[in-house]
Formats: structure tokens, sequence, C-alpha cells
């Protein structure tokens, strides 16, 4: 394991579906990320801070770990250019937002 991997949090993330009336199988998707952050905490001050139901605070604190990262990394490519700085002033809003709670 190299330095970067140990200072970092390693999260699986699966997908499933739970209810579907097709005539298949339920389709699964299982994927691992590593995050500098840790996302179980992002979610609680998501739950506690964001004003979001529990559900949706959960929805947006994942979300924004798995998008936020991905956008940095990839800052200069066509499908983040445009979208980033208005994730820039969402974040900074949101930080805000939570800081004030």
């Amino acid at each position: 394991m190299n330095s970067l991997t140990s200072k970092h949090n390693t999260y699986r993330i699966t997908i499933e579906e739970t209810n579907t009336k097709a005539v298949r199988e339920f389709q699964t998707i299982t994927f691992e990320i590593e995050d500098r952050e840790d996302m179980f905490a992002i979610v609680e001050k998501m739950k506690q801070s964001s004003g979001l139901d529990e559900q949706a605070a959960t929805r947006l604190g994942v979300s924004i770990r798995l998008l936020g990262p991905l956008m940095m990394q990839d800052r200069k490519h066509p499908l983040f250019a445009d979208f980033m700085p208005h994730f820039k002033t969402f974040m900074q809003n949101l930080k805000k937002r939570i800081k004030q709670s």
C-alpha cells in the first residue's frame, strides 16, 4: 500500500435496483473509490445542517463526494468546463450554510 492510499478512505458503492416490473433480473452496480474526506461525516453534516430530509441529505452528501473530486481531477474536460464555476459557487454556499448551523 502506498502512502497516498493510506491517507485516503476507501469506499465501496453499491446501487441495487429494488423495484422493477421488467421480466429480467434486478441489476446491481458496484464500484470502489478513494476519498480524502470521511464520507460518513459529510453525510452526517448534511443531515444536521442542510435543511433537507434525511434521505435527501444522504443523497446530497454522497453525490457531492462522487462528483466533486471527479470534476477537480478532470476540470479541463469539456464535460465539466461550463459547470465547474457553478459547482464551485454551490460548494462555497453549502459550506457557508453548514458553518452557520
